[in-house]
């Protein structure tokens, strides 16, 4: 009932990412193709490129998606190029096999036959041995175009768009009927192409090697062909279309056009949306929205890399992990240092902040809270030992995350499993994990009625939501600094706690909340 409901009223945003999603994959399996064939074919004459190819292959499926995509940001930046560069190296491995296998598994005899009739080496490839392959090699692409379904979910995490981005928000917010709304389409979109494949495997094999047929006899013959005619038709026309959609999709207006991005979480996407309106109201600007881009680094890299012009961080954020920095200073001072440091090294400007501390913070449910009588960090270290604790993987490769905080309170876990977004709060209210780190503004602390442990050994620096922004980007449009000091110091801790708990548990639209809090202030006039 819910996730018909959801459909429903999500129709149309539901088909843009089927459409996307469909996209991104019919072009990364063609283009792995047209790569890994002649690769497959080079392999199976020249035996000295077998090691080196395919070895090299292997290895790349060896790295980690998302480990892969965030290097390519700097060279190829956010977006469906990264994207597809992702799923064709990921795609090249079983059809440069396939076609390696399939043209050395020609019988010597054929060939030699071939040769005696005076067949050239080039016709005997075009010929005889590529269509006695054709089998094998379609195999291949086969296997290829169902797993790259799969890949391109995760392309969502650099706004590449696609049905993932409906997965990961739904865990993201625990909407279960959005997680369904992406993951059907895609299993079904999975069952299309699979069916499609086997479809054009058919076609291309050379009628004597299917086993379907039983008769061949001449109008069985001509239904086969007519059959072939019509599959691979109606291929290069799906290719023709999405690859056409592609081009013209990527063909937008740039003059007077920012790029706003925003990480992976529920209030990321909240400043966004909040600036992105802002600036559409008071400018004749048009903003394009890129959310969900990942971690600090995916979204930092993509700010560097012109792939978005301006994004908001946090202050503990910019000073320990983008600027590398871990002595304990005032906030006065890290404000100042990170303001220079952004400057001089990264050529940034920071804007003033929003109004909040949105920091980190370590919770426990009420019954391990009061079991262990736990008020503070500091009590928590004492029985550490006996806990499971279940951080974001960005706060256990951060000094100012797991690895300082053990430090500073000399505390040692009984066990570390990671887990990002939401489903680190699912395993901590179903006991599968005794302690989460936090954010000090997520609405979901109110929902599950969680206990923020105090940091009594002041560890965690503040984290003040700060703009960055390309200083081109104000050279361009000299309008935009006045817009973008207008939400300076105007949200504090309980109005953004209320905006997420609106989003995160009320399943409210991060646009309609903003529209709401930009309305309620005077910034916007209906």
């Amino acid at each position: 009932m819910f996730l018909v409901q959801y459909m429903r009223q999500n129709g149309e945003e539901i088909i843009r990412y089927f459409i996307e999603h469909c996209r991104l994959t019919v072009l990364a399996v063609f283009l792995a193709a047209l790569i890994g064939a002649p690769l497959g074919i080079a392999v199976s004459y020249l035996k000295k490129l077998r090691p080196p190819v395919l070895g090299g292959a292997n290895v790349v499926q060896t790295i980690p998606s998302l480990a892969l995509l965030g290097f390519l940001i700097p060279f190829l930046g956010i977006g469906s190029r990264p994207a597809v560069f992702m799923v064709v190296v990921y795609s090249l491995l079983p059809i440069i096999k396939n076609t390696a296998a399939g043209l050395n598994g020609i019988p010597n005899d054929l060939v030699e036959a071939a040769t005696g009739i005076g067949m050239t080496p080039r016709q005997i490839l075009f010929k005889v041995k590529l269509p006695l392959a054709m089998p094998v090699i379609m195999a291949g692409v086969r296997i290829s175009a169902v797993t790259a379904v799969g890949l391109v979910t995760i392309a969502a995490f650099i706004g590449a768009g696609g049905l993932g981005y409906l997965v990961y928000s739904g865990i993201r917010t625990v909407n279960n009927a959005q997680i369904l709304s992406g993951a059907i389409p895609a299993c079904l979109l999975g069952l299309a192409i699979d069916f499609l494949t086997a479809r054009i495997e058919r076609s291309v094999s050379p009628i004597s090697l299917r086993s379907d047929i039983q008769s061949l006899d001449r109008e069985h013959i001509k239904r086969i062909r007519i059959e072939r005619r019509l599959t691979l038709g109606f291929s290069a026309l799906v290719l023709a279309v999405f690859m056409g959609t592609m081009v013209f999709s990527r063909i937008s207006p740039k003059e007077n056009t920012i790029i706003i991005g925003a990480k992976d979480y529920t209030e990321q996407n909240l400043m966004s949306e909040l600036y992105a309106q802002l600036i559409e109201a008071k400018t004749d600007l048009t903003v394009v929205r890129q959310f969900d881009l990942g971690g600090t680094q995916i979204i930092f890299g993509a700010l560097k890399k012109d792939a978005v012009n301006m994004y908001v961080e946090y202050l503990g954020t910019a000073y320990n992990s983008i600027l590398q920095q871990s002595e304990y200073l005032t906030t006065p001072e890290i404000y100042a240092l990170v303001k220079r440091e952004l400057a001089e090294k990264h050529g940034l400007i920071m804007f003033p902040a929003l109004g909040f501390n949105n920091t980190y913070a370590m919770a426990v449910r009420p019954d391990t809270a009061e079991k262990y009588n736990l008020k503070t960090i500091s009590d928590l270290a004492k029985v550490s030992g006996q806990l499971v604790i279940s951080p974001t993987l960005e706060f256990v490769n951060r000094f100012d995350g797991l690895q300082g905080l053990q430090r500073r309170y000399n505390m040692r876990f009984k066990d570390i499993i990671p887990l990002d977004g939401v489903p680190r709060y699912t395993a901590l209210v179903n006991y599968q994990s005794d302690v989460i780190d936090a954010f000090s503004t997520d609405g979901l602390l109110q929902e599950f009625g969680l206990v923020v442990l105090e940091d009594d050994l002041r560890h965690f620096p503040p984290y003040d939501a700060i703009p960055l922004v390309k200083p081109e980007l104000l050279e361009k449009f000299p309008e935009l600094p006045p817009v973008l000091e207008l939400l300076a110091g105007q949200i504090d801790e309980e109005a953004m706690r209320a905006m997420n708990y609106q989003i995160d548990v009320l399943k409210k639209k991060p646009e309609t909340v903003a529209e709401a809090f930009l309305l309620s202030r005077g910034f916007l006039v209906k």
